[in-house]
């Protein structure tokens, strides 16, 4: 299974369309970067405008732990279709090559060859990630420097200590990956119903874009099922730059205020990836392959 993996992983990262994703990002994260550095007084300014006559926050606001957050609320929407891209190809790029039953003759089984498949495809998701931590993170460390890093909440303010907040962006990215992760699980699950990869690729985008519209809207209808869905629990890396405040509202270094939610969601996805990965081994196994 090593090698029919490190084959696998090869012919992804053969394909030209596979480095449009790291392109994409870097010219995203580039651009973001570019208009904090310009324009970074005024936003500061902005985001400042209402709590100015009630707090003041000494320091840089915009510095590089603020600016990669910053990246990650823009960037992570829009990740998913770059990872579509990849997974929702595995199985149906090799139908529409006319390859697949010609690579189902070799003595492997079919439970190693979908297992090998989509650890490639997982393994891209996280080079994915790992490109995003470095220049979201570490180039805006360089650009921007370190500070205390601020975030505007809903309905109030949280300051973060320079020294307690590294570690979060390490938690944050490892969470982030795990729902990457699950993104490729579905399109990967999707990928053996079609000949063409557009298909799996459209589908997939189609569920999460339905998905997270039944996970933000706030009606009663959708209360029930809202814990269910997958998207739901994607952006609950925000949950890492959330802190405990003691009685007299002073911050507790070392602490996020709903560790609960973290590992809740992290089941979650968990239980997702299983299920997709699941499901499509056991509908591969048992599938006349034609092409």
């Amino acid at each position: 299974m090593w090698k029919l993996f490190q084959i696998e992983l090869y012919k992804i990262f053969r394909r030209p369309r596979t480095y449009i994703a790291f392109a994409a990002i870097t010219a995203l994260i580039v651009i973001v970067q570019l208009g904090l550095k310009s324009d970074g007084k005024e936003y500061s300014e902005f985001i400042m405008a209402d709590l100015k006559n009630s707090i003041e926050v000494e320091g840089n606001i915009v510095n590089g732990y603020f600016v990669c957050y910053v990246i990650l609320q823009l960037l992570l929407i829009h990740v998913p279709l770059l990872i579509a891209l990849i997974a929702g190809d595995m199985i149906s790029g090799e139908a529409n090559a006319g390859t697949l039953r010609l690579l189902l003759t070799k003595p492997v089984s079919r439970t190693k060859f979908m297992l090998a498949k989509f650890s490639a495809s997982a393994v891209y998701t996280v080079l994915l990630l790992i490109w995003i931590a470095i220049l979201a993170l570490f180039a805006s460390i360089l650009i921007f420097g370190t500070d205390d890093m601020f975030i505007m909440k809903t309905q109030y303010a949280v300051q973060i200590e320079n020294s307690d907040v590294f570690w979060r962006y390490c938690g944050a990215f490892c969470f982030a990956a795990l729902a990457m992760i699950t993104v490729a699980a579905l399109g990967f699950f999707l990928s053996q119903f079609a000949e063409n990869s557009i298909g799996p690729i459209v589908a997939t985008m189609s569920i999460i874009i339905v998905f997270t519209i039944l996970s933000t809207m706030s009606l009663p209808i959708f209360s029930k099922i809202r814990p269910f869905l997958f998207t739901t629990h994607m952006v609950t890396w925000k949950e890492f730059f959330d802190i405990k405040v003691n009685d007299a509202n002073e911050a507790i270094k070392g602490t996020v205020q709903h560790p609960e939610r973290l590992i809740r969601s992290a089941l979650v996805l968990v239980a997702h990836i299983v299920i997709f990965i699941s499901v499509s081994v056991a509908l591969f196994r048992k599938k006349d392959i034609l092409s």
